[in-house]
């Protein structure tokens, strides 16, 4: 389960796609950049379950950004 989630724009113009995520998962801290299409560039060391997380974050962002 991802834990303590934030997101902040990576542009001054917040109408340009890109954005900063980091969260808590299994007791580690994850940081990364959320594409528009839905990728993420990893800032260092990359979640176990990847796939899973990925999802995860995705259906964060849709209730977040996308509502």
């Amino acid at each position: 389960m991802i834990q303590h989630f934030s997101f902040k724009p990576l542009f001054e113009n917040t109408k340009l796609p890109g954005w900063q995520i980091a969260f808590f998962y299994k007791h580690q801290r994850y940081e990364g950049e959320y594409k528009k299409d839905g990728s993420i560039i990893w800032s260092g060391s990359i979640p176990p379950n990847e796939a899973t997380v990925k999802k995860m974050i995705h259906e964060l962002m849709l209730y977040h950004v996308y509502d």
